[in-house]
């Protein structure tokens, strides 16, 4: 598929997404309508919070909608140089008032399965993550909540990550869980957002609106316009370091997530050393 064709069908999908759940915010507020109505007229709690949970419908897919509506607009501008290629984080990370954002789904062992992320500081802080077992998107996938640290508290909160994220430049992180119903599926981490986004909602709405209506529902994309990363370079390797090491998957994998930690560098560089056969991890080899 040529540039063109790409872009303009990436752009008219966005842009249906975004209309589809404008109407779906439109049914919901005039729900939401109908119930404060009865409520107003019958004195019901029922009615009351019913309404409620249609405002905050309503608010999730209008969110949706502009997260949608923005992607379609950089689709639509992309001249077509693949390193500058929109990613759908970008909108994400600028409707949270920043620049910098990583959303992280996570297995039941709070192990990340996939990342987004919207630029470079924020794609390090997620391969912290993932090579030292602690972090924020850990902590509020694990904990179910809003998890928010700054300046010398990172460093004291996580001990091994906190000095790494500060190394980066990064003073601040707010992360919010991935919520469904009776569990998490992950965490949207906000690197040095702007005043306020703590004290506000912005987050939750946000975080809501990526976990009810884009990464699940019917106009679901879990993969955000192919801007996921499954580590799936990262996993070959641990197979290969498995065989030659004659140990389990999970020892190779903490091998070259401690072996890209120690040397500074990602753990996909060093995935693509071991499946090269340019890196020996295994002792004898």
């Amino acid at each position: 598929m040529v540039w063109g064709s790409r872009r303009d069908v990436q752009a008219q999908l966005a842009r249906r997404r975004a209309a589809r759940a404008r109407q779906r915010a439109e049914h919901a507020t005039a729900c939401a309508e109908q119930q404060e109505i009865l409520a107003a007229s019958t004195g019901g709690d029922l009615h009351l919070h019913m309404a409620q949970a249609y405002r905050r419908s309503a608010q999730c897919h209008l969110s949706s909608a502009r997260l949608q509506e923005a992607y379609a607009d950089r689709m639509t501008a992309w001249g077509g140089e693949e390193i500058n290629r929109p990613r759908f984080m970008t909108g994400v990370a600028e409707a949270c008032g920043t620049s910098s954002a990583a959303l992280t789904l996570m297995g039941t062992d709070h192990g990340q399965l996939s990342v987004a992320s919207s630029d470079q500081p924020s794609r390090a802080a997620q391969d912290l993550e993932f090579m030292l077992g602690e972090g924020p998107a850990h902590d509020a996938s694990a904990g179910g909540r809003l998890v928010s640290a700054a300046g010398r508290a990172i460093e004291s909160r996580w001990p091994a990550y906190g000095p790494a994220l500060a190394s980066l430049g990064i003073r601040e992180v707010i992360t919010a869980p991935l919520r469904t119903e009776g569990s998490c599926i992950g965490a949207l981490a906000v690197f040095d957002p702007g005043d306020g986004l703590g004290a506000s909602d912005t987050l939750v709405v946000i975080a809501d609106a990526l976990t009810r209506t884009v990464l699940l529902g019917p106009d679901a994309d879990p993969e955000l316009y192919e801007g996921a990363d499954h580590r799936d370079r990262v996993q070959q390797a641990a197979g290969v370091l498995s065989v030659q090491a004659g140990c389990r998957v999970q020892d190779a994998l903490a091998m070259i997530k401690a072996r890209a930690f120690t040397d500074g560098q990602t753990p996909d560089a060093i995935a693509e050393q071991v499946v090269r056969g340019t890196l020996k991890l295994a002792q004898g080899i």
